[in-house]
């Protein structure tokens, strides 16, 4: 009996390993620790993906309570979702400061780790049965700001210097930002942590750098929907961000939702027993909203 449980053991071991995608296999990128999870509903209808992307200021990933915990959820709601580990500039490298020497991990990276993400998705949606034209973002924290940033640089192609050039859109169909780093420019809202992650030890002190992936500072015309949720208490992340975000996309006049607690502080993914009841809402508030776009 021991020995059909420990395989059984190891068969389920091997099962998870298969399913994660180690997205850079094959191509000129060394980074072979940037995964793509795919968490598939049931076979019917071709579902609707979102690609969820965890928070942890840019050095480090809360790959559980903002990940692999909210794909779970989404997958029980009918919605397709792959948890993508993208590229942090880890611990060490944040006790030492070693970016100040060597190169290490900032943007691009992260920019194209989502990029990848979203072209291995559309050209492999029959396999996954979903539908190309249904694919979102969905970020936390500093992963709010990934998701953001996937939807205004879109139109630059940050895999190209790769010698990748795909065959289908780079734009997600919508975006969710769950109290999000927004400005990389104004001191007074600024995530100094999420900045420095994101522009290494020299480039968080380049105003031009900071002000290009400021993002309420870059929303194009062609902005994809988007819904934004945040609490008005929230020590982390300063809850202006959001406001800032939420102002940008109205004077753009893009569509979008901005809903916002009074309290829940930061980081409850989708927690059953977040902080407060009021901060747990925004789960059934984004499944009302995103509805619109599975049709």
């Amino acid at each position: 009996m021991k020995k059909v449980l420990c395989l059984l053991f190891i068969a389920t071991l091997t099962l998870s390993a298969q399913a994660q995608i180690r997205i850079w296999d094959g191509t000129a990128e060394r980074a072979p620790r940037v995964l793509l999870t795919p968490y598939l509903p049931s076979e019917g209808r071709k579902n609707m993906a979102v690609i969820v992307c965890p928070g942890g200021s840019y050095h480090w990933l809360d790959r559980k309570i903002e990940g692999h915990d909210v794909a779970r959820w989404l997958q029980s709601n009918g919605i397709a979702a792959f948890v993508l580990e993208y590229r942090t500039v880890g611990v060490w490298p944040f006790i030492t400061h070693s970016r100040l020497l060597f190169r290490g991990v900032r943007q691009p990276d992260m920019f194209r780790d989502i990029q990848r993400a979203l072209q291995i998705v559309r050209e492999q949606a029959e396999r996954f049965n979903i539908s190309p034209s249904k694919v979102g973002v969905m970020g936390f924290s500093a992963g709010g700001h990934l998701a953001v940033a996937a939807a205004e640089f879109h139109a630059t192609n940050f895999l190209a210097p790769l010698g990748i050039q795909p065959r289908v859109s780079l734009r997600p169909d919508f975006v969710a930002a769950i109290y999000p780093v927004v400005t990389l420019t104004d001191k007074r809202y600024v995530h100094k942590r999420s900045r420095k992650g994101l522009l290494g030890e020299w480039g968080k002190n380049n105003k031009a750098m900071r002000d290009s992936l400021s993002l309420e500072l870059h929303v194009p015309a062609d902005c994809p929907p988007m819904f934004i949720s945040n609490c008005l208490d929230d020590r982390v992340v300063h809850p202006m961000n959001s406001e800032l975000l939420e102002q940008a996309l109205s004077a753009r006049g893009i569509n979008h939702l901005y809903i916002r607690f009074t309290t829940g502080g930061h980081g409850f993914g989708v927690m059953e027993n977040a902080r407060t009841e009021e901060c747990r809402l925004w789960k059934y508030n984004f499944l009302s909203w995103v509805e619109q776009f599975n049709d």
